[in-house]
């Protein structure tokens, strides 16, 4: 159940716009990802890099282009999404169809070594705080010694006044890089869902699951680091942060 590659671009084109509107200073926090991975990998001749929630392939792409050795496999539940990475992003990624957190999850990935590092960006967020523990801890047991879990997302700083700010001012950034001009998360579904070239893709999502996103749950950056550290992992640092967008990073021992 294929897509064109007109197609393909045409969508996956229309979501990196979209995605502006809500990922603060996107462009710079891919950047800073791939600067973490690249220095993470370095002297590593084939590096093995997993992207959790890929969507359409938007950061494997760049991994790629940063990375053009690395063996990328990018895994997210959406058909819909996965297919568009596929046809677009191919050659970046091999992409597979899972549920993170699910029971059985990291078998369907096909690892054979050890990640020299797993990243997302954007996904996370909408596992609640008992599976994003398991999750974490699943993530560990396939680093090798020395790997980093790389995640950038939005993460308030605490429960109220300073959560509030930093909410704040990531909106203002975003209003000022012109990233509300475009069009928002539910446009992008239901503009896609009326194109007849997805309408197969369409009908499995909703086999599938449901066809809205899970609830955000948006843990505090403390939370997540809290969270990181009952995983085994003993040293958790955020390294970028524009308002309440943030790239933290979990190293293993």
């Amino acid at each position: 159940m294929g897509v064109s590659m007109a197609a393909a671009r045409t969508w996956v084109e229309r979501w990196e716009q979209q995605q502006q509107r809500y990922a603060v200073d996107r462009e710079e926090r891919f950047t800073v990802i791939s600067d973490v991975v690249e220095h993470i990998c370095a002297g590593r001749p084939r590096p093995l890099l997993l992207d959790l929630g890929c969507g359409p392939g938007s950061l494997s792409a760049r991994l790629a282009r940063r990375l053009p050795d690395a063996e990328i496999v990018a895994v997210d539940m959406d058909p819909v999404l996965l297919e568009l990475g596929r046809t677009h992003h191919g050659d970046a990624a091999r992409y597979v169809d899972a549920v993170i957190g699910e029971d059985g999850w990291t078998g369907a990935l096909g690892l054979d070594r050890g990640l020299d590092a797993a990243v997302s960006t954007t996904a996370l967020h909408y596992l609640p705080a008992p599976v994003l523990l398991e999750t974490y801890r699943a993530i560990a047991v396939l680093l090798r010694p020395g790997g980093a879990l790389v995640n950038g997302d939005h993460f308030p700083a605490t429960e109220g006044p300073c959560s509030h700010l930093t909410a704040h001012v990531g909106r203002r950034r975003a209003e000022r890089s012109g990233g509300h001009g475009h069009e928002d998360w539910d446009s992008w579904w239901l503009a896609a869902a009326a194109d007849p070239d997805l309408a197969g893709l369409f009908a499995r999502r909703e086999r599938a699951r449901p066809a809205s996103g899970a609830a955000n749950h948006h843990l505090p950056l403390g939370r997540h680091a809290e969270l990181l550290r009952r995983a085994g992992f003993r040293h958790v640092a955020p390294v970028w942060q524009v308002g309440d967008s943030c790239v933290l990073v979990a190293l293993k021992d």
